[in-house]
Parts: C-alpha cells; structure tokens; sequence
C-alpha cells in the first residue's frame, strides 16, 4: 500500500467541525496565542476522555511540566465519598460559585459529581443523583468519565441506574426539563462504562454488560445513543444487536441479546463526521447483529461501513472482545484495533473489509495482524496516538504486561514497528507535552516517560519520575497548566470513599 492520501477531500461534518473548533481555541490558548475566545472566557483545556475528537490521548503540546521541573511537583490529596475510577476534566478559569477557578469535574462510581478547585483541591459543588440510596454500595456502578459542553456552561454526567445528567458548571445543579435522560431499560444487565462524549449538537453515551458478578448477565443490549444536548431528547440509537430497531429497547426483546460497547472512548470520530465503533462479544451476521467487528457510523448513527475479523466465532466464545478498545486513527486512512486476544489489527478507513466501502456480510481484509501488544496480553485500554509533522505516526499501547511505543510504517505494506517499551503494567497512557505518562493499575504509581521519538532510545525504558499513587483501574490523567490530575481505586470494589491526586508546579 502506498502512503496514503488524504481520504476527506471534502467538508467535514458538523460534529466535526464544531469539535474542530472548539480544539483549535484551546491549542491556541495553550501555545499563548490569541483566539476567537474572549480574554475573560474560561477554557476547556482537557474538555473530555482522550481530549480530542479521535480520542488521541495526544494533550497540549505545552503544559508547562518538563523533564527538568518534574521533581519539584508536590501532591495535593482530595479525599472524596466515592471513587474516581475514570478521567477528570479540566476547565481553565471558570467561575462556579461566583468566583473564578480552575476546575477539574470527576465522575465517582457510583455517580456522584464534583467539581474541584486545581489549586486548593477545594471541592466547589457536589451533585448527588437523586434515589442513590437505591444504588450506592450495591453491585450496581458506572466506570464512565464527564464530558464538558463546548459552551462551557455544562458538563454531563453518567449515574449507574442509567440516567445521563446535564449539570451546570458553575452551580452542579440539574438543569431539569428532559433532563436526566434514561438509556437503559435495565442497569442491572446494561452498564454505562465508557466516557461520555460530545459530538456536535450530540451527547454520546454507550451501553455494555454490567458484570456476571449480577448473577444471569442476559438479556442485555450494547448499544449507543445519541442525545441532542438542548433539548434532552434521544435523536438516535445504534443498537449492536437488532440494529434495524433504532431505538433504546427492552434487551429481552431482542431474539440476540449481548455484544456491549465498553471501550473507554464511545465513538471516536474521524475527518468526515463519522463515529467509529468496537462492539464485544455477541452474535454477528453482517445485516443486524454485529458482534465483534469495527463499524463506521454515520451521524444518525447508521452503518456505512464494517470490518469483523473472520475468527470473530473464536473470539466470541473465547471472551475475546474485538471491542475491548475503541478504534485508534493513525492517519485519516489507517485505524488501529486492539483486543482482549492481544493482536493489533490496521484496518484501511477507505474500505474497512477490504473489499469495498460498505457495511454488510465480509469477514477479513486488514491491512495486518503481524504486530502484537505487550505479553500479546489483552488490551483493556485506549492507545495514545501521537501525529506529528513530518514523522511517522507513533502509537503507545499499554496492558498488564507493560507499554510499547510503535511506529506506523506504510512501504513496503502497512505494519507496526517496535520503537520503544516499558514493562510496568498501564491504563490508558497519555501524551502531553512531549512526555508520556502511565499509571501502573496492578501496582500503584504514576510513571512519566521521555520517549525520544526522533531516534527511538533502547529497549527497555525507564522513567523519569514515578509518582506515588496506590493502585486503581480505568483511571487515567490530564496533565495540563503544570498540574497532573488523577484518581486511585477500583469501582469493583463498592467503596464509597477514594482519592483524588492533584501534583503541581509551585506557582511563581
């Protein structure tokens, strides 16, 4: 395959566009440039999970943490009545209770909101779900991270019953009208794990399978849903199975009942407007069902195209979610999916089955599958994709068995070359001012990394620094405004208390 050519010679769609825009305001901002935004206006810094439209992990290219300052972080502990087992984020300058600050909105397990002040780690509002005491300390959690509206005025909010929140910034209060919206007949089999994101006039949110540790884990529906953010109503729903059913249904009413959407990121989108999907483990015809495969959605949420690999039996017996990761834009042509089975797949955006650009009954047609994750362990996790001009696309993976640093190499056929690893186990890894950071879940610790991407540096790496933070889960950092922000803990551990790390620069 030759280098590949820009795949969107036209337009982006709205929802591009809009998210677009509101990036460029804040990579100006950031680099001390001026922008469209008003001097006085708050800035979403780290508005959402992956911090940008793809779900690179790829932050600000300035942050104002170096390989030079690092030692004179110093930690601020929050203690919270719940746990932070997701991404804050962050906004600059926002005024919440009159007052300005700079804030970080974090998600607990059992869907407590608070927003935080980044530089006291005050807690400035606290927003309970109403009839938690249904819930809290029940088996019954979300894993899922805020998302901040692009007007800055509201973050939205998953709660475990299955209801999505709208909440004012500078209050925490429910903005009440259609709000919260249900997405789910029965959270008890169907779990909203992943972030929520905002996609245009859009709030995305996806649906998994809870746990087996409920008992019968059936019936359940994977699905996403589209919820227009002005109006609180459901616009659109992409069910994983029995997709020809556009709306959010009761699971036992589908005659094919499984394959969830879990990824961290819900639907990553790409140059055109479009969603990209990873389902799990579920039935997969290529008509209705769509267990384990890749689609690209258009923005009503309909398959345009499909990829599913042509062991998808295999990996659905096997607990082998395609879709344990959400998929990774390497180019606008060239995707990257990980798996449970530990394989990283390059799928061709421009014809994901690699026969033609269409949705429908084909199995096969990657790029490659000769490159393999660390341990060739399971990938739970969202790769970091880090795209800069003039060099080849670089892409960190991180699992139980450490993190690796690949390059993309197109000539003589696209494949994935080793350029640099850690063995220190990791959740979702973060770029962000030339630097890498990775929070060791099995054991505890942040470690921050210069990977030296110019030449590559030998195998096996060693942190810079390695901060000290117990053990969690899906937690994952912003760093942004020397400060690195971070939660600890594990929602499948039904505690109602945890903590919140804030490290920063001391201020001049």
């Amino acid at each position: 395959m030759p280098a590949a050519p820009a795949r969107r010679r036209h337009a982006l769609g709205r929802a591009a566009l809009w998210t677009v825009a509101a990036l460029a305001a804040i990579a100006a901002t950031a680099a001390g440039r001026s922008s469209a935004t008003p001097a006085d206006a708050p800035v979403a810094v780290w508005p959402a999970f992956g911090y940008d439209a793809a779900g690179s992990n790829n932050g600000p290219a300035t942050t104002g943490i170096t390989s030079a300052n690092l030692g004179q972080l110093e930690a601020k502990i929050v203690h919270l009545p719940g746990i932070v087992d997701s991404s804050p984020v962050y906004v600059r300058d926002a005024v919440v209770g009159g007052t300005r600050h700079d804030v970080y909105v974090v998600d607990t397990a059992y869907g407590r909101t608070f927003a935080i002040d980044a530089e006291s780690g005050a807690i400035l509002w606290q927003f309970v779900p109403p009839g938690i005491a249904n819930f809290e300390d029940s088996l019954i959690i979300t894993t899922s991270s805020p998302v901040v509206d692009p007007g800055l005025r509201y973050v939205y909010s998953a709660s475990p019953e299955g209801r999505v929140h709208k909440l004012s910034l500078a209050t925490g209060r429910e903005v009440g009208g259609r709000w919260p919206v249900l997405v789910t007949y029965d959270p008890t089999k169907e779990k909203i794990s992943s972030s929520l994101e905002v996609r245009g006039p859009y709030v995305l949110v996806v649906l998994a399978g809870l746990s087996e540790k409920m008992g019968k884990p059936f019936p359940r529906v994977g699905h996403l849903v589209a919820i227009a953010r002005n109006t609180g109503r459901i616009a659109y729903v992409f069910n994983a199975v029995c997709s020809d059913r556009r709306t959010v249904i009761p699971p036992s009413t589908c005659d094919r009942n499984q394959s969830g959407i879990w990824a961290r990121i819900p639907a990553p989108i790409d140059a055109e407007g479009n969603y990209l999907v990873a389902t799990a483990d579920g039935y997969w015809d290529g008509r209705r069902n769509w267990g384990d495969s890749v689609l690209e959605l258009s923005p009503m949420l309909r398959p345009l195209q499909s990829y599913t690999p042509a062991n998808h039996q295999q990996l659905a017996l096997g607990d082998l979610d395609l879709g344990s990761s959400a998929p990774a834009q390497l180019t606008d042509d060239v995707l990257l999916q990980a798996g449970k089975d530990g394989i990283l797949r390059l799928l061709d955006l421009r014809k994901l089955n690699g026969k033609r650009h269409a949705a429908g009954p084909f199995v096969g047609g990657e790029l490659s599958t000769t490159a393999h994750a660390p341990g060739t362990g399971a990938v739970l996790s969202q790769p970091a994709v880090w795209r800069r001009k003039g060099l080849a696309p670089w892409v960190f993976v991180a699992n139980d068995f450490g993190i690796e640093g690949l390059s993309l190499a197109l000539r003589p056929h696209p494949h994935l070359r080793l350029m640099w690893s850690d063995g220190r186990p990791g959740s979702s890894p973060v770029i962000a001012g030339g630097l890498l950071y990775a929070y060791n879940v099995d054991e505890g610790g942040l470690s921050i990394y210069d990977p030296v991407p110019e030449t590559g540096t030998r195998l096996p790496n060693e942190p810079l620094l390695t901060l000290s933070i117990p053990r969690g889960h899906w937690n994952s950092p912003v760093v942004a405004d020397g400060r690195i922000a971070l939660g600890d803990g594990n929602a499948n551990s039904h505690l109602t208390s945890g903590d919140f790390y804030i490290w920063s620069l001391p201020r001049s």
